[in-house]
């Protein structure tokens, strides 16, 4: 329809420029228009007696505007409108169809794969028409772009598709080749992340269009897929972990499924679920279980009708840590949340408290020492001492307890360290102790009162925010509605302190309510690669004294605390890769921090990574230091089997000193990519197209692309002016101006 009333294609008109042919200026022709509507509207005026009332003002003007546009319509004739488009030259230039050889086109819909219809779209005169015109090059893409000389070599077994690492290929091709356009067909299922601005930005620089054509189902009818989940890379041994589960399903809304947490075989958690319309994200919890590498599975068991099961189940890998985490109490006054503390993480042989309990003035009780040695003068004096902790509990201590120089490294200790630190209330803390001063105050994740008399011995109620209801730290039982029901019925605090307010960035997840006052209990914040805490009580010790003995709400709220206050504390040595999961690629990026005793980035240290296989098999890997950024190492790795891999990367220094060490998991996995997102991803191939100055066509619509590939600005080029004084759609506008005024009079009764 458009090519009957425009006589050219879209892409004429989206890629042409306008031009008048005509030998007189354009300013003559302005001063035509302007001068014709000046005499219709005086030949009007001239007959405004003679026109009958119910066609003088609005309707007249109405009346001089269509008229109006019909003269300039056919003085704009006069002048010879044309389009003048690039167009590439015969047989001069190359069009590179690409064809998605992925398993995902091999996916069967209406009796018929994707691959077969794209086949069907070439092999039904497309092919034959580019090639009168021009010469065509066939790719098959996949993890890569390869030559074919036949569409029948394709068979949709590519484990992946990287459309981005494709075009960057072909658009380097053309740096020296004329290449016209690129043809895609492809169901846009695509698993690197989509094209980036680079690759489009390199198209665009050599002006060659993508055309996509498009296949398969924008969505399925029947499918419920686990797009992701979300699990810490690395924890402590039988910590509590979270995983966040993110599902889509379609033709499920409002049934029911099993969500499944498995390692090794072994059910770790079990969780039925509402499924609901769109994207859903689900909370499961398990523990974590003895040290070592934990391949962590989410499943849901197959639904009736689905039509594609291998979605159903993901697999992350988890690096379980045996290594214990020292904390450092400093206690003030013998209390009893001082002795109900220790107690309940006795038994949690991740944890270690080493803690200082001023007896007298001049006089400290230790317990939880490792060697004589060790707190032998109290609070560490040296950077190396305390940097031996990984979290550190200040009590019922004033601030001046400490000198300017531990002050200091308090700070430092979160700051750069990147340790936790904990405030607890009691009658000489926060602002009773004058933490209202730096450093502490910058530290704190509340502004404290500016007044003292702030602990008060009364009873308080305990109450989790909605942030609190979410976090690890507060949950008591593993069920969410059940966590919330035991928070509410756990004992009063037997004291409680005015924390002031929260800081903007920080995150409340608990409340107190003593009287008709709501106060901030619980409150977290990250500071520098550290975190920091304030709990406004030294009466938690209530949670256990006043419940029955087999209760082990304090228990795990302490052990909990204590985990997110050390658990995540870098040691001198931090690795890291950007993915826990390779997926279809055997290329791993390990990256590693070293910093030295006093944790500042070193650089000249000799790092290397012993790499054990999934077969056992071990490999050493030199890490180079990372150009411009001091402390810094990498190394790119090739993964030569599926399954999971262990890294433990070593620092030493001088003559072999070591720095410390650190251990990463990550897993290779192949021909698993291709099993999710299999809907056609018809935006990423609209936007590619757009993007490009291409057009996106239905396989129904392709028929027309050995055509339009023809009016483009890359390659070898040639000026063709198009005639548009003939086309039909001016008569049918000059025709419709000339109805629209007869009928408009006619109705008014003036014909």
């Amino acid at each position: 329809m458009f090519e009957f009333l425009f006589k050219y294609p879209p892409s004429v008109f989206s890629r042409g420029r306008f031009v008048l042919l005509g030998s007189w200026p354009v300013w003559v022709l302005l001063i035509a228009v302007l001068a014709a509507a000046g005499v219709l509207a005086w030949l009007i005026w001239r007959q405004r007696e003679r026109l009958a009332a119910s066609l003088r003002g609005g309707r007249a003007a109405i009346v001089w505007i269509l008229q109006t546009a019909l003269v300039a319509l056919l003085l704009l004739l006069l002048w010879q409108p044309a389009i003048s488009v690039a167009t590439l030259r015969p047989q001069q230039n190359i069009v590179d169809i690409v064809v998605d050889n992925s398993g995902s086109m091999g996916v069967s819909e209406d009796s018929s794969t994707r691959l077969d219809r794209a086949r069907q779209v070439l092999n039904g005169g497309l092919l034959d028409q580019l090639r009168q015109r021009f010469q065509v090059r066939l790719y098959s893409l996949g993890k890569s772009v390869n030559r074919i000389e036949k569409t029948d070599t394709l068979r949709a077994d590519d484990p992946a598709t990287r459309i981005d690492a494709g075009l960057r290929e072909i658009a380097a091709e053309s740096a020296t080749l004329p290449v016209g356009a690129v043809i895609l067909l492809s169901d846009g299922s695509d698993n690197s992340g989509g094209v980036g601005r680079e690759t489009l930005d390199e198209l665009r620089a050599r002006r060659i269009p993508v055309h996509t054509v498009g296949f398969g189902r924008e969505q399925p009818e029947h499918d419920i897929e686990i797009e992701d989940i979300q699990i810490p890379s690395r924890t402590l041994a039988h910590a509590r972990l979270e995983a966040q589960v993110a599902i889509s399903q379609h033709g499920y809304a409002g049934s029911h499924a099993i969500l499944t947490i498995r390692e090794g075989g072994r059910t770790l958690a079990t969780h039925q679920i509402a499924l609901k319309d769109g994207r859903q994200t689900e909370s499961v919890m398990f523990n974590a279980g003895d040290a070592g590498v934990k391949d962590i599975e989410a499943a849901i068991a197959p639904l009736p009708k689905e039509e594609n099961t291998a979605n159903n189940r993901v697999t992350r890998v988890v690096y379980v840590d045996d290594a214990a985490r020292r904390i450092l109490y400093v206690e003030g006054e013998p209390r009893w949340e001082f002795k109900f503390l220790r107690r309940a993480v006795e038994d949690d042989h991740q944890l270690r408290i080493a803690s200082i309990l001023r007896t007298t003035e001049n006089k400290i009780y230790r317990q939880g020492i490792e060697n004589p040695g060790e707190l032998e003068h109290g609070f560490p004096t040296s950077v190396e001492e305390l940097f031996g902790y990984q979290g550190i509990i200040l009590g019922s201590v004033e601030a001046g307890y400490f000198t300017t120089a531990q002050q200091s490294m308090i700070k430092q200790f979160v700051d750069r360290r990147g340790g936790g630190l904990l405030f607890l209330g009691g009658r000489s803390s926060l602002a009773d102790g004058d933490y209202n001063a730096e450093p502490f105050s910058d530290l704190l994740p509340v502004i404290l009162p500016h007044r003292k008399n702030t602990f008060v011995r009364d009873m308080a109620e305990a109450v989790l925010t909605k942030p609190g209801e979410q976090s690890l730290i507060c949950r008591i039982e593993d069920d969410p509605a059940k966590n919330l029901a035991h928070w509410k019925i756990l004992p009063y605090l037997m004291n409680y302190q005015d924390s002031g307010t929260a800081k903007p960035g920080a995150v409340v997840l608990a409340e107190m309510k003593a009287g008709n006052r709501t106060m901030p209990l619980l409150v977290t914040e990250n500071y520098g690669r550290g975190r920091t805490a304030v709990f406004a009580t030294g009466g938690s010790w209530r949670w256990q004294m006043q419940q029955p003995v087999e209760d082990m709400s304090d228990e795990t709220f302490w052990r909990q605390m204590l985990r997110w206050l050390a658990g995540t504390t870098p040691d001198r040595v931090t690795a890291s890769t950007p993915s826990a999961v390779v997926a279809d690629d055997n290329h791993v990026h390990m990256r590693a921090e070293v910093r030295d005793t006093t944790y500042l980035p070193t650089s000249d240290a000799h790092v290397e990574a012993h790499v054990v296989a999934p077969d056992g098999s071990t490999e050493t890997v030199a890490l180079q230091p990372s150009p411009g950024e001091t402390g810094i190492y990498f190394a790119d790795w090739s993964a030569p089997k599926t399954g999971s891999y262990v890294a433990e990367i070593t620092a030493t220094r001088g003559q072999g000193d070591e720095l410390g060490k650190d251990v990463i998991a990550f897993r290779r996995e192949d021909g698993v990519a291709e099993n999710f997102h299999r809907q056609q991803n018809r935006d990423l191939l609209q936007k590619l197209a757009s993007e490009t100055g291409g057009r996106y066509y239905t396989p129904g619509e392709a028929k027309s692309l050995a055509r339009d590939v023809a009016y483009s600005e890359a390659g070898i080029t040639e000026r063709e002016t198009m005639d548009l004084w003939d086309m039909p759609a001016v008569f049918f506008i000059a025709l419709l101006l000339r109805s629209a005024e007869w009928l408009l009079r006619r109705r008014w009764g003036v014909v």
